[in-house]
């Protein structure tokens, strides 16, 4: 009993500096933990500066410039949002997903709401805060902590063996292969992980975050934790989908909708900010 009782005291210590946590150490970049109540996982993201944007000039990035940009150390969830976390947190026969092809699927057809109502009961029940995360943060990561890198699996060429994106011949690009057009999302985690790992960054389900769009807002932003514009009409999200073709799931490619937009092909994915630690 005694052992378990450290060993808790250990993990509040990482996660949010508790109670005489002198002096505690942030995890290693790509430590993991598991939220009690639904079962998920999160993957600590040490943050950086990077060049934020299309390093690649490939055409087509919706006016994103390459820019710097810094992120604070955050938790990401490991993978998509999925129907069974969702129904854990909201109830059974909550399940807005068009594709209900089991609990490991993403969970998808939610609006920006939605995503907001799910984390209020997450943080409410939890006693912890959680959030979407906002695009700089969601791209760093999806680059191997901010890397040039093209894709969220840390390559710079894609195929459908590793993604779950339109493959069709008549989509094909110099930096990826043709081969299987699924049409529908796959359980999170068919693929191997980025170098993080985080799994499905690029593809499966397009991925909500926390700003709203801004055509030129990077031109002027703060270098420091962005977060978006202050108002706007449309809300980011990233990483393409099954639905997508191989320019519109690169880790660069930046998108966005109404916030009352539902879609079979967005979904989300959450993030834990740490608290600061006592020292």
């Amino acid at each position: 009993m005694r052992a378990l009782l450290i060993a808790g005291l250990v993990l509040a210590c990482l996660l949010v500096g508790g109670f005489g946590c002198r002096k505690a150490e942030a995890p290693a970049s790509g430590s993991t933990w598991t939220e009690p109540l639904t079962g998920m996982k999160f993957v600590y993201v040490r943050g950086g500066c990077y060049r934020m944007g299309d390093t690649f000039n490939d055409p087509g990035s919706h006016g994103m410039s390459v820019h710097e940009a810094c992120v604070a150390d955050f938790w990401l969830g490991m993978y998509e949002v999925t129907q069974g976390e969702w129904e854990q947190v909201m109830g059974k026969g909550s399940n807005p997903a068009a594709f209900q092809d089991g609990p490991r699927y993403p969970v998808e057809s939610v609006n920006w709401q939605d995503a907001q109502d799910f984390i209020a009961e997450l943080n409410l029940r939890s006693g912890r805060q959680y959030r979407l995360p906002t695009e700089t943060e969601w791209e760093y990561a999806a680059r191997d902590g901010g890397k040039d890198i093209r894709f969220g699996t840390g390559k710079n060429t894609i195929g459908p063996d590793e993604v779950n994106f339109d493959a069709g011949e008549k989509h094909q690009e110099s930096y990826s292969r043709s081969g299987e057009n699924r049409k529908a999302p796959l359980a999170v985690g068919s693929f191997a992980p980025n170098s993080l790992g985080l799994y499905d960054m690029t593809g499966n389900v397009w991925e909500w975050c926390a700003d709203w769009y801004g055509e030129d807002y990077y031109t002027s932003a703060s270098r420091d934790n962005p977060k978006g514009p202050a108002s706007g009409t449309h809300r980011v999200f990233r990483g393409g989908s099954w639905y997508c073709s191989p320019g519109h799931v690169r880790a660069a490619f930046r998108d966005g909708g109404l916030p009352d937009l539902r879609a079979a092909h967005l979904g989300l994915r959450l993030v834990l900010t740490p608290e600061p630690r006592h020292k």
